[in-house]
């Protein structure tokens, strides 16, 4: 089809501005659908973002004045993650080779992604993840490495690398993206783009999926603004669910123009461990801090204690790793049999043993120690700090081909991109990411915010106070343009 100059010229239009380009009248679901097929077409060869194309669905759902809802994102081209995103009628291979060529459609939506729809979203397609969605990088050998739009050289994170490098290089404006570790955050920090992991309980993971687990879901998008109204559109328990978090005292677009009464925020710039990170890391963080000290907030070199907890270490790892146990159940079962070495990547079949190895009394040991490593840690909270801000990563984005196939070797390089990521999932704390810095490689570099639960209302009045502050969302990665798409 033909589309409109303006529907064209979307690239770098976030879904605030393409939902209200078609409330108005000034472009169609149809054009902005199909401007968005066609960047894919033409950066995605370079980029290796998205691994299933749902174009031609998409056209039609697009072009269906009854199909579409009139949601705060009508019209507005999404992707969801190869994982965590159940979808009626599609695939998902959760970056597994034997999923991908088994390709088995889920019979229901997921509860989130029911939702993604009543807002108004077209879905496209689905994008890149590592396998079972287990690495701080997206290189799976079922599909092939995701690049980094910034500098093709180098990952974008993980498991949402795809998404994220999705949605940095212009081919949509948002897109889905889950963390169980630190995948929402660690991507939008590699990737430059912003990515809010939600408070445990706010978004509902029905019907299939258990919300009292450490992995949440929402998105990764370019702007603060479009983070807080699709937090707005999908929030909410959902029927059956345990964890339900409180709810928000007024709509999270609500909290964007708001500047925030000066906060009490601590620093932590090397890790829980004590650590240094590298500098651009530590130099990123600082100017943070420096920048909300001259928005007139209270920066001090504090942190909780109990996120040096060394002992608790080795079993939050355990705890963090089960949920590993059930995409491994899901690829048996759909195989039919017993799995086998030659059905997952080495890593993953390391992670597999060492899983069947553990005991029930140990996981059990495992969950009472992150018990009391959340009430420890969010203690400090209780205690009267507003936010602690940290590097996102202790490392910027790594070269492609970084993580080997050896479980050892992964998981001390994975130890630099989780340290300051992976506690918040375990307390079930909402943080965000933001992209404030960049290197002098190009690459991005993230600074993430945590708030006390159920707190997204003040991640997002100050993420968007530094939005405002030091602006990134011209910022536009200056590779791989492509001639036929503005």
């Amino acid at each position: 089809m033909t589309i409109n100059g303006l529907a064209a010229e979307t690239r770098w239009t976030d879904a605030t501005d393409q939902a209200e380009l078609v409330a108005s009248g000034q472009v169609t679901a149809a054009e902005l659908t199909q401007a968005a097929i066609e960047r894919i077409e033409a950066l995605n060869p370079a980029l290796n973002a998205v691994v299933m194309e749902w174009f031609d669905q998409a056209r039609e759902t697009a072009a269906s004045a009854e199909g579409l809802p009139a949601g705060p994102f009508r019209g507005v081209p999404f992707l969801l993650k190869d994982f965590m995103a159940a979808c009626a009628g599609r695939p998902m291979s959760n970056g597994n080779h034997r999923l991908r060529d088994l390709a088995p459609v889920s019979p229901v939506d997921s509860t989130l992604v029911r939702r993604f729809r009543e807002a108004g979203l077209v879905i496209v397609g689905r994008t890149n993840t590592p396998e079972f969605a287990a690495q701080p990088t997206t290189e799976p050998r079922a599909w092939g490495a995701t690049r980094n739009p910034w500098h093709p050289g180098h990952s974008t994170g993980g498991s949402s690398g795809g998404a994220a490098a999705a949605v940095a290089a212009g081919m949509v404006p948002v897109a889905h993206a889950s963390d169980g570790s630190g995948s929402i955050r660690i991507p939008a920090a590699c990737c430059g783009v912003v990515g809010l992991k939600p408070s445990r309980g706010r978004i509902s993971a029905g019907p299939l999926g258990d919300e009292a687990g450490p992995g949440v879901e929402l998105c990764v998008s370019r702007t603060v603004r479009d983070t807080a109204a699709m937090l707005d559109a999908v929030h909410g328990p959902g029927v059956g669910d345990l964890v339900v978090a409180p709810a928000p005292r007024r709509p999270y677009t609500r909290e964007l123009g708001a500047d925030p009464a000066p906060l009490r925020i601590g620093l932590l710039d090397r890790t829980p461990a004590g650590d240094p990170v590298h500098p651009d890391c530590e130099r990123a963080v600082r100017e943070a801090a420096h920048l909300l000290e001259d928005l007139g907030h209270h920066v001090e070199s504090a942190y909780p204690a109990a996120l040096a907890d060394a002992e608790a270490g080795d079993r939050i790892a355990l705890a963090a790793a089960a949920p590993m146990a059930g995409s491994f159940r899901q690829l048996a079962d759909a195989l039919g049999r017993d799995l086998t070495e030659e059905d997952m990547e080495p890593v993953s079949w390391a992670r597999y043993q060492k899983a069947r190895r553990t005991s029930a009394v140990e996981y059990a040991q495992a969950l009472a120690v992150c018990a009391r490593f959340r009430r420890g840690v969010q203690q400090w909270w209780a205690d009267g700090h507003d936010l602690l801000l940290t590097p996102t990563t202790a490392l910027p984005a790594a070269p492609i081909g970084s993580f080997p196939d050896d479980l050892d070797t992964v998981d001390s390089l994975t130890a630099g991109y989780i340290a300051f990521t992976r506690p918040f999932n375990i307390t079930g704390q909402p943080a965000i990411s933001v992209p404030l810095s960049w290197n002098e490689d190009g690459l991005p570099i993230g600074v993430q915010l945590v708030a006390a639960h159920g707190r997204e209302d003040v991640l997002i009045s100050v993420a968007a106070q530094l939005e405002r502050a030091r602006p990134w969302a011209h910022r536009t990665v200056p590779l791989l343009e492509p001639s036929n798409v503005s």
